[in-house]
């Protein structure tokens, strides 16, 4: 349960350039190849919110933030939202939370001290009002906070009703609060997730940055399927709306096929929104040395389990004149620098996970940090699974595991928790269960690839990557072998006719990341607005 309450418009185009495509400022729409089911996303123009003045008047009270407050004699701005509020003969107690950090502050407004338009403010004050309240921060006299706002005004800069507003202080389950989404980081579990999710990215862009890599943002619209598992959620200015006035294919002869002719949409050909940034790092990687993107991607995977969503973020560094140690050891630092950052700068929102969430979360990130991850080779990782199932394989959902299974969570869990107790990377994982991309290994005749896993303790798969395949002829044969057209891959197969260098590169879902260091279970409460089959709300 989370604990307590409140914590361009698009460029008109030519038709005649388009002779039978929707007008070009139509909306896009979404259609999951694979699913029955579409998504619409409208186009919008909104015009940016007016930002804050960054000068008061003369005389103006500071404003201070909860995080950063300390006691003075000087007189500040406290500006949030109210948690609380209990009023008593003489004084009244104000709880406002302004969401820089987990305990807010409690203002302390003596009646003797304030005036009128303050008291009458107090009378009107209901959990949820956005408030102002001027004062002193000086010790607290109470011993559940260091100190408190000796409160000289207030004033409601935004009316809440008390009556119908969702967040009553009480415990909301987090399915309940994913129906409220654009409330619920008003939560004390929420905006902690929110913090610390803060933390984590700018950490990872600052490891990055440290270590020389340049960052590059690589299209949300492609034509290529990275992984070749053909889940892409399709782009597209045709009036799904009107099926009859839709383009059809034609075959050789002329005729009209049931297909539809996308030479006539938007881009003149199918696109789909991304499923990876990797394939356009590895261009930069190519020329820059070392390059990551850090950005959304999208997977149209009918799924409804904790740990997938349609929308999601990824982390994807790619290294030139690399191999797959040089991806594993980067990974392994990269993880290190940013939970312990995070432990540094979030201990509070962290401690909260602890009590509330996870016992031991603060203790397996510790672990993390200090004890050097283990490697074990996809063959010796699946000998240790046949030895364990066999002792008793009713306890295992799936007790079939053979060389070419493709690891469950269970599996990947056991590995991670229980046979070595700490963070595992996997590799040299067989070739049809991996991606074309992935380099052979020559010591076993191409039966695996040069790739990697990290499993990690409560979670199971966190990051996977590997060496890339910088062989022309042998990458042209993995397209072949998958039924993947070479034309749609003419500018990647270009990097291996000129100076093709070997390079590797992984990716990290962040999400799955933002879970792992808070300890939430479902991944639907490590995002602002999760997206997922049959959900695209807010």
């Amino acid at each position: 349960a989370a604990r307590g309450a409140a914590s361009s418009s698009s460029a008109a185009a030519s038709k005649t350039t388009m002779p039978r495509r929707a007008a070009a400022d139509a909306p896009f729409r979404f259609a999951s190849r694979g699913l029955s089911m579409s998504t619409t996303e409208e186009a919008s123009a909104s015009s940016p919110e007016a930002t804050e003045a960054s000068a008061a008047a003369d005389g103006a009270p500071r404003r201070v933030r909860t995080a950063d407050a300390a006691p003075s004699d000087d007189v500040v701005a406290l500006k949030g939202w109210v948690r609380t509020v209990r009023k008593q003969k003489t004084l009244a107690f104000v709880e406002v939370n302004d969401g820089s950090s987990l305990a807010g502050m409690q203002c302390v407004l003596t009646f003797d001290d304030i005036d009128e338009d303050t008291k009458k403010e107090i009378n009107k004050l209901t959990t949820g009002c956005a408030v102002d309240v001027t004062g002193r921060v000086v010790k607290s006299q109470g011993g559940k906070q260091a100190f408190e706002l000796a409160g000289k005004s207030l004033r409601i800069v935004g009316t809440c009703s008390g009556d119908d507003y969702p967040l009553a202080k009480k415990r909301h389950s987090l399915e309940y609060l994913r129906t409220i989404a654009h409330l619920r980081p008003r939560t004390n579990t929420v905006a902690a997730v929110a913090r610390v999710r803060s933390a984590l990215a700018g950490s990872i862009h600052r490891f990055f940055q440290d270590q020389g890599f340049v960052y590059v943002q690589t299209p949300l619209i492609t034509a290529s399927d990275c992984e070749g598992a053909g889940e892409m959620f399709r782009v597209t200015t045709l009036d799904l709306d009107d099926v009859p006035s839709l383009p059809l294919a034609e075959d050789e002869d002329g005729k009209k096929t049931d297909g539809v002719d996308y030479a006539e949409d938007f881009f003149g050909k199918p696109a789909f929104l991304t499923v990876s940034g990797q394939l356009g790092a590895e261009t930069h990687a190519c020329a820059l040395g070392d390059v990551y993107t850090f950005g959304p991607t999208f997977r149209a995977e009918n799924s409804q389990t904790t740990r997938h969503l349609a929308e999601f973020n990824m982390v994807e560094p790619e290294m030139a004149f690399a191999d797959l140690k040089s991806a594993m050891d980067n990974a392994e630092s990269m993880l290190k620098f940013v939970v312990k950052d995070s432990l540094e700068k979030c201990d509070a929102d962290l401690t909260f996970f602890t009590k509330f969430y996870r016992k031991d979360l603060k203790d397996r990130l510790e672990k993390l940090v200090n004890k050097p991850f283990t490697r074990v080779s996809y063959r010796e990782a699946i000998e240790y699974l046949q030895e364990e199932i066999a002792k008793d394989p009713s306890k295992w959902q799936f007790p079939d595991v053979e060389f070419g299974t493709d690891l469950a969570t269970e599996h990947e869990r056991w590995l991670a928790e229980t046979k070595f107790e700490s963070c595992v990377f996997v590799y040299n994982y067989p070739k049809s269960i991996k991606a074309f991309y992935m380099r052979d290994n020559d010591d076993d005749g191409g039966e695996t690839v040069n790739a990697m896993d990290l499993l990690v303790p409560g979670v199971g798969e966190l990051v996977g990557g590997s060496q890339r395949e910088e062989r022309l002829d042998v990458l042209e044969a993995k397209l072949e072998d998958l039924d993947l057209d070479p034309d749609d891959y003419w500018w990647y197969l270009d990097l291996r006719r000129f100076g093709s260098v070997p390079h590797a590169g992984y990716g990290l879902g962040f999400e799955r990341l933002v879970c792992y260091v808070t300890g939430i279970e479902n991944i639907r409460d490590a995002i602002a607005f999760p997206r997922y089959p049959g959900n695209a709300e807010f």
